[in-house]
């Protein structure tokens, strides 16, 4: 599925831009993620920004807690591929000196920073210089006193605090804004998303805050910003893992091209769960077949099936793929059987016709395969794997004559 077949409606917003990446007004969802070296380590940093963009972020946001870091976001700017946005907490200050730095945007905290007169020093200065600020409230570090007021942290508390932000910086004229309104609690954070969604129409960015490692950290991130990408809502997003950065940008990525809310970049890699037909260790060869295809931009699916029987016919709608079968691996391209090769070179031959598909084209390859022959051997080996396991590999039928015993006695 590509962008131009996306079945989930897109919530009217206004735009803005950050950098040279448009945000909200129907531009496609930007992916985020926050580098984790000191900023004024500012080689270090860019390496890792620079990871960040190949793995598919738009957006990266670094902290800005010290003068250092400042003077290192004035270093970094210059020389990053992809627009940064300043990080600041606490000291309104070091939101100034990122703008004096050259950032293309700003995240402040209304827990953190809470005194009008800043919050408006800051929106003022952000205004002259056409640099948009995200008002982001965390669950975590909700204001005191909306604390105390709402007992607790609930969805209207944070979202009262994103719009009491918003007018501080109504009264100076500025309104290059989008929000977020993260929590570490999915089913929380969801609906804050959907009260902040039908308060204000400037974009959104969505994410579950301290989310945690892989994989649970995937799973609760997922739940929650699919939920709310498939109502529609949210112009950015984070997964903010306990990993590697640039998991936290190939997450992002993978997401939005899995929900058909961005055109496919890499390899979408299918494989079957495996069973007793399988003649090759399913998990292995796709695990190869990924860590193969890299970051490569090959915008194809590609399908590891553990057997010939079924492998071909259950993944005839993939680009590319290829199924085990007596020792071998049998080749296929849009459920066309087109070569066999030995086990070993299963991984690499999928990566040379993924590599010659997107060169040539889909036509291309056909017309380069021995079809005939290839289907031959297939049939051959499918015969094979049936005759020596039978139809019913998994022995279901048998467990199924069993349950019918039990019950009819």
């Amino acid at each position: 599925m590509d962008a131009g077949s996306v079945t989930f409606p897109r919530r009217p917003t206004r735009q803005i831009k950050v950098g040279s990446v448009a945000i909200g007004g129907g531009a496609p969802i930007s992916v985020q993620s926050m580098t984790i070296t000191k900023t004024a380590d500012v080689e270090g940093t860019l390496q890792q920004v620079y990871a960040l963009a190949a793995a598919g972020c738009d957006i990266v946001r670094c902290t800005c807690n010290e003068v250092e870091a400042a003077e290192g976001l004035a270093r970094i700017v210059p020389r990053s591929p992809v627009p940064i946005v300043a990080d600041v907490h606490n000291q309104y200050r070091m939101a100034l000196a990122a703008l004096d730095a050259g950032v293309e945007g700003l995240r402040l905290n209304p827990g953190n920073i809470r005194r009008p007169e800043h919050i408006k020093a800051v929106a003022t200065e952000a205004r002259d210089r056409g640099v948009p600020i995200r008002i982001g409230v965390n669950g975590g570090s909700l204001d005191p006193e909306l604390y105390a007021r709402y007992g607790g942290v609930t969805p209207e508390a944070m979202v009262e605090s994103a719009l009491v932000e918003l007018r501080y910086f109504d009264e100076v004229g500025f309104d290059l804004v989008k929000f977020s309104v993260k929590a570490s609690n999915v089913p929380l954070m969801i609906e804050a998303y959907r009260q902040l969604a039908d308060a204000t129409d400037h974009p959104l960015h969505l994410g579950v805050t301290e989310a945690g490692p892989p994989p649970v950290g995937l799973l609760k991130a997922t739940a929650g910003m699919a939920t709310l990408l498939a109502e529609g809502i949210g112009d950015t997003i984070r997964y903010s893992l306990t990993a590697d950065p640039v998991e936290e940008a190939r997450a992002g990525r993978q997401l939005l091209e899995a929900m058909g809310l961005r055109e496919r970049k890499n390899v979408d890699l299918i494989a079957c769960p495996s069973c007793g037909r399988a003649e090759v260790d399913v998990i292995a060869v796709a695990q190869q077949a990924l860590a193969a295809f890299g970051d490569r931009e090959i915008p194809l699916q590609v399908a590891v099936m553990g057997c010939v029987v079924n492998g071909p016919g259950e993944a005839r709608d993939a680009d590319l793929g290829i199924a085990a079968g007596n020792k071998r691996g049998h080749l296929f391209v849009k459920g066309v059987n087109v070569a066999v090769v030995p086990e070993e070179e299963m991984v690499p031959t999928l990566v040379e016709w993924a590599e010659l598909i997107m060169e040539h084209g889909i036509e291309a390859a056909l017309q380069r395969a021995n079809s005939s022959k290839a289907t031959k051997e297939a049939e051959a080996d499918r015969r094979r794997l049936l005759a020596a396991q039978g139809d019913d590999a998994n022995h279901s039928e048998q467990r199924v004559e069993l349950v019918r015993q039990r019950l009819h006695r």
